[in-house]
């Protein structure tokens, strides 16, 4: 009854319901400011709601009173008073800047834990790692009481190498593995936010552990981020929709408030009030929705699925995707930076990477959905919109040499309803680059379309996943590869993968980017190569039974990737060099070659991330294709809301 007032009080939906999963057994929501300051605008002094670890978790190593409900009492005496379990697995601390204590996970920051890493390096085979994560302490032991150890002789001492950094990169939280921090580089000065868990980051990180058959990690996320979905959120006192995911959050270790001798592990999301720019994570939701569906095929465990809290979940984030607004196509619209590609780009309007996320977590959440009341309704909702967008992308997006023929004789102007041209696009704005990469075999997705306006650059995370959700059909999925192939040397040369093909480069940079520093052509977003793309080739390539594709790829990755400490991208147009602030050890370009590794040599696998294409949705394009829309104008009837 006390829980249930506690959560009452927050003002938060109590649609939530808390299980012994936490291993907290009084898990509760506290509306408290972290460290006393307010994490809303300062100028309206609002507060923030932080995810607090139940005080009957801790348990010091040292004396405790049992009346404090695991408060650390300093004061104790001895060589281990001072420590919490829910911190075993972060022996050392840092500072965030504002004086608060935080663990510092993995590998210190001065370097000497990193050093008796590469000694590690599995020359022989046998590596030392902690039970639970693989954590170490500063003295190079394991960081955990559980037993050690020993990884097995292994014929890949990359493959072995990166599982000891990804294993060095989890986040503990009241003892539970939670997520990986987003690059763990040790003498970095300026951490920045990389030392924070990032949703799109953990997804291949998540992938690896589902692979390796290391569960727990992957539902501690799923079900801690979930909490943090309900949180208020909010910049300049305007907050956005409760379905909205964080872009990221942190594990901090905060002083209780009247009693200096105690502390508490909190989680501090940020759902883009910090993000450089002040975006919203739009795809942080549509990653959580898929790797869900993944942990329940990988797992078996599909009783997750059915809690209602993560019913509830998967229907905050549908709710707030399936929004009407003004717009009159099926894509999903947003600003600029919302997904991988988070600086100015411009990508805003409807960027094809968002369309094929949004599309695949349609089709992930419509399998998840548990049969209830109002569940029909959204279920009609969810099927109109999923035929409804896989007809726009593969009708609108798509070019091939016959389309580029086609645009460029197009008549313009044209009112009616049974118009060509029907975004009134201009046949000059073919630009002369793509006349010559035009293969006269192969085809891709355009990055965007709106009135007027054909972004006609190659992105290749929304390629690619269009193939794995079955978002292209099967004649454009294998016209897409076909396109890497023939363009190998411009999409691939010596590093996977360009993130966009070409970079934006001159006057056109500095219009669309406003002179950004980081993106000049052929660096970061601008035409960079990332690592962390490969496993999405992966498994478009296994999908489409051309697997020789993604080794070619590995085999080129392998050649440096370990040497270069694992940059999280390459720049110039070749990727020769590694980025100019290109972070190292990058978790992501490290899972994400994990991953790819995983799915060759059981290619089964990766059915945990496909997307079949739907019967249902194919024969409705013969219905599209033959409609007249006049037809269909008239009074519409009323749609029923359906019930979260």
């Amino acid at each position: 009854m006390a829980t249930a007032e506690a959560i009452f009080r927050t003002g938060l939906p109590r649609l939530h319901h808390f299980d012994p999963f936490f291993n907290c057994s009084s898990s509760f929501l506290s509306v408290k400011p972290i460290n006393g300051r307010s994490r809303r605008s300062r100028r309206n002094h609002c507060s923030k709601a932080v995810l607090k670890c139940p005080a009957k978790v801790y348990a010091c190593r040292g004396s405790i009173d049992p009346l404090s409900f695991g408060r650390i009492n300093k004061s104790a005496g001895g060589p281990g008073s001072s420590r919490c379990k829910c911190q075993q697995q972060s022996e050392t601390f840092g500072s965030d800047g504002g004086g608060m204590s935080i663990p510092v996970f993995g590998i210190n920051g001065g370097g000497q834990d990193f050093a008796l890493l590469q000694q590690l390096k599995p020359e022989n085979g046998d590596v030392a790692v902690g039970g639970n994560g693989g954590m170490l302490d500063g003295n190079g032991t394991a960081a955990t009481s559980t037993d050690v150890q020993l990884k097995g002789a292994s014929t890949n001492p990359i493959e072995d190498e990166a599982w000891d950094l990804l294993r060095a990169s989890v986040v503990y939280y009241c003892g539970n593995p939670i997520g990986t921090i987003a690059a763990n580089e040790p003498n970095s000065s300026n951490v920045s936010n990389y030392d924070q868990v990032f949703i799109r980051d953990f997804i291949p990180s998540g992938i690896a552990f589902l692979l390796k058959g290391e569960y727990d990690i992957v539902k501690n996320f799923i079900l801690y981020t979930l909490q943090l979905q309900s949180w208020e959120k909010t910049m300049d006192c305007y907050s956005p929709g409760q379905g909205l995911m964080p872009a990221s959050f942190k594990v901090r270790t905060v002083p209780l408030e009247g009693d200096e001798n105690a502390s508490e592990e909190v989680l501090d999301p940020d759902f883009g009030e910090a993000a450089i720019g002040r975006v919203a994570p739009v795809d942080s939701g549509l990653w959580w929705i898929i790797l869900l569906r993944a942990y329940g095929k990988c797992s078996g465990d599909l009783s997750m699925q059915e809690r209602v809290d993560v019913q509830t979940g998967i229907k905050m984030i549908l709710k707030l995707c399936l929004a009407d607004g003004f717009d009159m196509f099926p894509t999903l619209l947003v600003t600029d930076g919302s997904c991988m590609i988070d600086r100015r780009m411009g990508i805003h309007g409807h960027p094809l990477e968002i369309q094929a996320l949004f599309y695949s977590a349609l089709l992930s959440a419509r399998e998840m959905l548990a049969p209830e009341d109002g569940t029909a309704e959204l279920i009609t909702v969810l099927n109109n919109r999923l035929v409804a967008l896989s007809f726009h992308i593969r009708e609108y997006y798509w070019v091939d040499m016959r389309k580029l023929n086609e645009i460029y004789r197009y008549k313009t102007e044209e009112y009616s309803y049974d118009a060509v041209n029907k975004f009134n696009i201009y046949p000059d704005q073919i630009p002369p680059w793509l006349v010559e990469f035009m293969p006269s075999k192969g085809g891709y997705l355009i990055g965007n379309l709106q009135p007027a306006h054909m972004d006609f650059r190659f992105f290749s995370l929304g390629n690619l996943w269009s193939i794995v959700s079955s978002l292209a059909n099967m004649e454009q999925s294998h016209a897409i590869l076909d396109l890497f192939e023939s363009k190998w040397e411009d999409l691939v040369a010596e590093m996977p993968f360009k993130i966009c093909y070409p970079a934006l480069e001159g006057q056109e940079w500095r219009i669309i980017t406003g002179s950004d520093p980081k993106n000049t052509p052929w660096s970061y977003h601008n035409g960079g190569s990332w690592p962390t793309l490969l496993w999405q080739l992966t498994v478009a390539s296994i999908k489409m039974n051309r697997p020789e594709i993604a080794e070619r790829a590995v085999e080129l990755v392998e050649k440096r990737i370990s040497r270069d400490n694992w940059p999280e991208y390459y720049d110039t147009k070749r990727g020769r060099f590694i980025g100019k602030q290109s972070r190292l050890f990058q978790t992501w370009s490290i899972a994400g070659y994990l991953v790819s590794k995983q799915l060759l040599a059981n290619p089964d696998s990766a059915k945990i991330l496909m997307n079949e294409e739907d019967s249902e949705i194919v024969n409705a394009f013969s219905c599209m294709i033959g409609s007249n829309p006049r037809k269909q104008r008239g009074r519409k009837a009323v749609k029923q809301p359906f019930i979260v």
